[in-house]
């Protein structure tokens, strides 16, 4: 089943149990597909690569939106991306932990043969393509970063 039938089957179902946090999240991620089918060149049609790519999006966009929430003190809106991060969480692969990122990546730096921070392009780049959809960005450069000045 692809990710828009799961979607609107989710829906269904948040729509008859009265579940506003479900239902706005599945929402969020309905207009993603939407946009993304209408872009020009999609030709109506997306693959995975892509779905993954604008929930991952959609992931880091809650994520920025909470630690502002939080760092404001307003609760009741960091409820609200607390609900949807759930939500979004449950179509995305399985997030990988920050010890798996770490021996990943410290595999690659041996792969590539980088030895300091001036190999850091190379070393990101790679860990960005094997790491995709498993990790975040962010987490990822930071532990590049450590793992080349150490």
């Amino acid at each position: 089943m692809s990710l828009e039938q799961n979607i609107m089957a989710e829906m269904k179902d948040a729509m008859k149990s009265k579940n506003e946090g479900v239902l706005r999240g599945l929402r969020a991620i309905k207009a993603e597909i939407i946009k993304a089918k209408t872009e020009p060149g999609a030709g109506g049609e997306i693959d995975e690569a892509t779905e993954q790519k604008f929930l991952q999006k959609m992931m880091k966009q809650r994520k920025d939106s909470l630690e502002i929430f939080e760092k404001q003190g307003r609760e009741d809106l960091a409820v609200k991306e607390r609900e949807e991060m759930a939500v979004i969480e449950k179509f995305l692969p399985k997030q990988l932990t920050e010890a798996e990122i770490k021996e990943a990546v410290a595999k690659l730096i041996t792969e590539i043969g980088a030895t300091s921070a001036a190999d850091l392009g190379k070393v990101m780049g790679a860990a960005s393509k094997q790491l995709a959809g498993k990790a975040d960005g962010k987490t990822i450069s930071t532990i590049v970063k450590e793992l080349l000045t150490n």
